[in-house]
């Protein structure tokens, strides 16, 4: 969970990511946000694949996905500067969780997918890569 505190994207629920640095491939870009944003360094992860990448409709960025599979008790640490919180949500949860809401934004009503579980609500660009990962899970 973002902090509140932050310009953009505030509060809201998103992986580990951010821009490209010049000259870093995108995987690179991907272990570098995370091991930033979570003090969870490369060696520890072990990347497995991608995702097609998603838009973001706000911003008009592209999101370039990738999967990765650490341990279960790999330790993390938010970075103070940009991390509220570490949520550790089980698919179980998130396939039950899932439902389709009416959502406003800067005064925009709009109908979106979102995994609801507890007081976590994901939704936009982190809801689309969710989906696009768990429809490649097997059941």
């Amino acid at each position: 969970r973002r902090r509140d505190d932050l310009k953009s994207h505030s509060g809201e629920i998103s992986f580990p990511g951010g821009r490209r640095d010049p000259g870093e491939e995108l995987e690179e870009t991907a272990l570098r946000e995370t091991d930033e944003e979570l003090a969870l360094p490369a060696s520890e992860i072990e990347v497995v694949g991608a995702l097609p990448p998603v838009g973001t409709f706000v911003t008009s960025y592209k999101v370039y996905p990738f999967v990765g599979v650490i341990s279960a008790d790999a330790p993390l640490t938010p970075s103070h500067g940009e991390v509220a919180e570490v949520l550790h949500l089980r698919i179980d949860d998130l396939l039950a969780g899932f439902e389709k809401r009416r959502l406003v934004r800067r005064g925009i009503p709009f109908r979106t997918e979102t995994y609801n579980v507890g007081d976590a609500m994901v939704w936009g660009a982190t809801a689309r890569i969710l989906a696009s990962l768990l429809e490649r899970l097997d059941p």
